[in-house]
C-alpha cells in the first residue's frame, strides 16, 4: 500500500509516519496542500490522509482541488476540531472517513487498511498505468481525470491491451478483441488502429511498443 500523508506538524508526521511503516506501508508526506493533487496524478496512491489546519490552502481547499479532479483515491481526513459542522463539511466534501486529534495510531491503522480495502473493491473496474486511467464498466478512458475521445475500435483494444499491461499481446489476440471488426479483419486495418490509439496515450506516459515477431507491449515511459 502506498499512502501520502497531508500533514504539517512535524513530531506527528514521524510518529504518524513511524506507525504506517511498520505495516510495511510506503509513505510519502508533504507539509502543504498544493502540490498534493499534481502528486495524486502522477503517483498511484492508495489513499490521502489530510490534515484540515495546513499552511496555505487548508485540508477542505486541498480536498475540493482533489475531488474536483475526479481523482478516485480514498482521503481520510484529521482534524483537531471537534466540532459537528467541520466534520460533516469535509465527508460531504469527499472525504470517506475522518479522525479527531489526538488519536490513537492503531486505529488509524485500521481505519487506513479499511478504507483501502472498501476502495479497492469499489474500483476494480478501473484500470491505471501512467497517467491513463480506464474504467471498463463505463467504457472510458481519462489522461490526467480528462476524457480520452476513442472510436469503438480503439476503445475495445485499449480495454484489452489495459488488463495486459506489461506482458506481450499477439496480434491475432488483438483482432479478436473487437466485436466492431468483421472476421478477417486484415493486417492493415490493425496497424491504423493501433497508430493512432498509439498517438492518443502518448502524451498519459504510455507507450504501445512493438515487439518483432511477437505482438505489442503496453507499459508505462521509463
Amino acid at each position: 500500500m502506498r499512502i501520502l500523508l497531508v500533514e504539517d506538524d512535524d513530531q506527528l508526521v514521524e510518529t504518524t509516519a513511524r506507525a504506517l511503516r511498520s505495516q510495511g506501508w510506503v509513505v510519502d508526506c508533504t507539509a502543504r496542500g498544493e502540490p498534493v493533487p499534481r502528486s495524486l496524478r502522477e503517483d498511484a496512491y492508495d489513499l490521502l490522509i489530510l490534515d484540515i489546519g495546513l499552511a496555505g490552502i487548508d485540508g477542505f481547499e486541498t480536498l475540493r482541488r482533489v475531488r474536483a479532479e475526479d481523482l478516485p483515491v480514498p482521503v481520510l481526513i484529521l482534524t483537531a476540531r471537534d466540532a459537528v459542522e467541520d466534520r460533516v463539511r469535509g465527508l460531504e466534501g469527499g472525504a470517506d472517513d475522518y479522525l479527531v486529534k489526538p488519536f490513537a495510531l492503531t486505529e488509524l491503522i485500521a481505519r487506513a487498511r479499511a478504507l483501502v480495502r472498501r476502495s479497492q473493491a469499489r474500483t476494480s473496474n478501473q484500470l491505471q498505468l501512467a497517467r491513463l486511467r480506464v474504467d471498463m464498466e463505463a467504457r472510458r478512458a481519462f489522461i490526467d481525470g480528462e476524457p480520452l475521445p476513442l472510436s469503438a475500435r480503439e476503445w475495445d483494444v485499449l480495454g484489452f491491451l489495459m488488463t495486459r499491461a506489461g506482458k506481450v499481446v499477439p496480434k491475432e489476440h488483438i483482432a479478436m478483441a473487437s466485436n466492431a471488426w468483421e472476421q478477417g479483419v486484415s493486417d492493415n486495418a490493425i496497424e491504423v488502429c493501433l497508430s493512432r490509439l498509439r498517438a492518443k496515450i502518448e502524451p498519459a506516459g504510455v507507450q504501445l511498443r512493438t515487439v518483432r515477431g511477437l505482438g505489442y507491449l503496453l507499459e508505462e515511459v521509463a
